[in-house]
């Protein structure tokens, strides 16, 4: 995967990314953390273009991420799992595939029965989102995702609202289709998670990217911003 973010800067009433530039590539597994407020979530949903920057340029893979190619490479995973509440879980996901992959009916429930059972939810499929648990919704949601067939995928604090045994379900679901061959870029407080499957940790702070490198920059960090958050959110 390949990043580049030329002079990006946003604001909504107030600053909240101070003209970013920033270039990576070769990594595959790509965590941004950093304390509540710092901006984390806002480059999140700029890198994949839910979200256009007041000013600047961002590229992933040589492709704009404003641009319609780009959008139908990624899939996205937010803090709530977001899926309709009138719609079965099978359903919610069926229902994706036939409008904007053009699958035929039999097709996307044939794709959404697969996803939801390599996530653990063959049980659950035809129940509403509310007839199940937290953990189960947010795992419904990451199937979802995954079976738009992205290259790229999103991840936005996705066990934000969720107590530590449900966390745990949702994080074993993203590992387990890990090897499924695409790319990650993430937001998470859990810095287990990071080490384990993370390969390049962005640490930012009041806007700014202030150290960044292969995860093992969380063992001996060099700022004392990232000092101070490892001893925090330990």
């Amino acid at each position: 995967m390949k990043i580049n973010i030329q002079q990006v800067s946003h604001q909504y009433d107030v600053e909240v990314l101070k003209t970013l530039s920033f270039t990576l590539e070769g990594y595959r597994s790509i965590a941004i953390i950093g304390a509540s407020g710092s901006g984390k979530s806002t480059l999140l949903r700029l890198l994949s273009g839910l979200e256009k920057p007041s000013q600047g340029i961002i590229q992933i893979d040589d492709l704009n991420v404003r641009d319609e190619q780009y959008r139908k490479q990624i899939g996205f995973v937010f803090q709530n799992h977001n899926l309709f509440p009138h719609l079965s879980l099978e359903r919610n996901i069926s229902l994706i595939l036939e409008k904007t992959r053009g699958y035929q009916k039999a097709k996307a429930v044939e794709i959404a029965k697969d996803y939801l059972t390599r996530v653990r939810l063959q049980d659950q499929m035809y129940k509403l989102p509310k007839n199940v648990s937290g953990g189960q919704a947010q795992r419904a949601s990451i199937a979802r995702a995954f079976s738009l067939d992205p290259e790229l995928v999103f991840l936005d604090e996705p066990t934000a609202s969720l107590d530590p045994v449900l966390a745990f379900e949702v994080l074993q679901a993203v590992k387990e289709l890990r090897g499924s061959g695409k790319n990650f870029i993430f937001v998470t407080h859990v810095l287990s998670f990071v080490r384990d499957f993370a390969d390049y940790v962005i640490f930012m702070d009041q806007g700014k990217i202030l150290e960044h490198g292969p995860v093992t920059i969380l063992e001996k960090p060099v700022t004392d911003e990232l000092k101070n958050y490892m001893s925090f959110i330990r």
